[in-house]
């Protein structure tokens, strides 16, 4: 269970963290959440699909990883096998909250029961002798702040991609060199041909809300499945 607290050096001055990678830390997981305004640096490497929320109704954005659930393919032992990882994978076990009383002003919160919190003295302190952030602490701030205004784009996104058609229905078959098949289904993509009969009012708002570019970074990503599928049977070879 989740415990989240406000981070501090009055309470957290000896915490440590574990900023590497591995299975233990939480890094076994097929997909995370991603924001369009990394959706450049997620392209290079993982495909970017997108899901419906069954009972909400809205979209998110995945990165993916794997075919299966717990299967990360970029994760060998204890590296992470891409010069790039999204934000929501590279900030844990932090997240931004704010105070209850409706203030906008973000806090760094820290997931207390995340297994990357160390209390047995390993990992790499928040704050040093003199209760300063160290430079994990300020780099771990500077992506939560990058998270959080991809997260306040998310409406404005989805609603031009709605508006324009541009999400079709999205399912994958995998077929893998030992002869087992492997399928992704519930997802959805951008629909290209409708992208690209797009005229150019259309094509101009989507520039000028900053929506085109991350469209064409998702269209580009989908290249990547390819490389997921190498991935994926050369982890079977290995057996």
């Amino acid at each position: 269970m989740s415990n989240h607290q406000i981070l501090n050096p009055a309470d957290h001055g000896a915490l440590r963290v574990h900023t590497g990678a591995g299975a233990q830390f939480g890094d076994a997981v097929m997909a995370c959440l991603t924001v369009p305004l990394e959706f450049r640096a997620v392209q290079g490497h993982y495909p970017i699909v997108f899901r419906r929320d069954a009972a909400s109704g809205q979209f998110s954005a995945l990165a993916m990883f794997g075919f299966d659930n717990g299967e990360n393919l970029f994760l060998d032992g204890d590296r992470w096998d891409a010069r790039y990882r999204p934000l929501a994978m590279a900030i844990q076990p932090f997240l931004i909250g704010r105070p209850a009383e409706g203030s906008d002003t973000p806090q760094v919160h820290i997931d207390m029961a995340h297994p990357r919190v160390d209390h047995g003295g390993e990992g790499t302190r928040l704050f040093d002798e003199d209760a300063r952030p160290t430079p994990v602490l300020e780099t771990m701030a500077g992506r939560l702040g990058d998270l959080d205004h991809g997260y306040r784009q998310y409406p404005a996104f989805f609603a031009a991609l709605e508006r324009h058609d541009l999400l079709e229905p999205f399912t994958l078959d995998v077929p893998l060199d030992n002869g087992a098949r492997h399928s992704l289904v519930g997802y959805h993509v951008i629909a290209e041909d409708r992208l690209a009969a797009l005229n150019g009012g259309a094509l101009g708002e989507l520039q000028l809300e900053g929506h085109l570019l991350p469209i064409y970074m998702a269209v580009a990503s989908l290249g990547r499945f390819a490389d997921l599928v190498a991935r994926k049977n050369a982890r079977v070879a290995l057996g």
